[in-house]
């Protein structure tokens, strides 16, 4: 059976590049969003690299979908070496304004979810006493800023989250890591929204999406006896 990298929430920066490179080092990105049409360029351009790639529909909050995922590409595309849990969710509000819906749906999206797709997962990997789970966690995993209460919350949580199964499963061979990424990304958004911090690029200060990857491919090629539970990425230039 093919090693498989499950990377949940591929979008089109951060996750995607992550996806391209475990693609590159041999194993099938099994790549997810909530829609299934809009990682079909993602998966042309992985094959079209020399890698394999496949994507799923589904919803990382719903755990009826999480376990008919897991199941699915267990049995038929191979063993899940390494999971990726990429959702965000970075949505600011006043707490003033914050409906109950809305923070409740973005602990979701940022925790729940993760929690959904890591204990699937972990459950196949302790049979096979080996396994590498990454959660992407941001500045918000360390404090709480002006308006984001809800994502802050979230990404605590999902820190949290990290920390436990980090000490319970690593005895059994699982290698659970956190990584904080501090900084604006290159992406489509920050591009059109903020772009005073975009043009930051040309000095290397905001972070590309295949370097934060690279880091990712890092940790889960450490040698057990050097392991890192938990990795901070911030530009040069990013005060902290």
């Amino acid at each position: 059976m093919q090693k498989v990298a499950l990377i949940v929430g591929a979008g089109d920066a951060t996750g995607g590049a992550i996806a391209r490179r475990f693609a590159r080092e041999g194993y099938v990105a099994c790549v997810t969003r909530r829609s299934a049409d809009k990682l079909q360029e993602l998966v042309a351009a992985i094959e079209a690299e020399g890698g394999r790639a496949r994507g799923f529909g589904t919803d990382a909050r719903k755990e009826e979908e999480v376990v008919a995922l897991v199941e699915e590409i267990e049995s038929t595309v191979g063993p899940i070496e390494v999971l990726v849990f990429n959702i965000g969710a970075n949505v600011r509000t006043s707490v003033l304004e914050e409906t109950a819906r809305k923070y409740f749906k973005i602990w979701e999206m940022a925790c729940f979810g993760g929690f959904l797709n890591a204990r699937e997962v972990a459950r196949r990997m302790v049979t096979r006493g080996r396994g590498t789970i990454l959660f992407t966690g941001a500045t918000a995993s360390l404090r709480g800023g002006n308006g984001f209460a809800a994502f802050a919350g979230a990404k605590h949580a999902l820190r949290a989250l990290a920390q436990s199964m980090a000490r319970e499963l690593g005895p059994r061979g699982i290698h659970v890591a956190h990584v904080v990424i501090d900084g604006a990304i290159d992406t489509a958004f920050i591009r059109d929204n903020f772009p005073e911090r975009h043009a930051l690029k040309d000095r290397e200060g905001i972070l590309s999406p295949a370097h934060i990857a690279d880091q990712y491919w890092m940790l889960h090629s450490q040698p057990r006896d050097t392991w890192t539970h938990e990795l901070d990425l911030r530009p040069w230039m990013e005060t902290f």
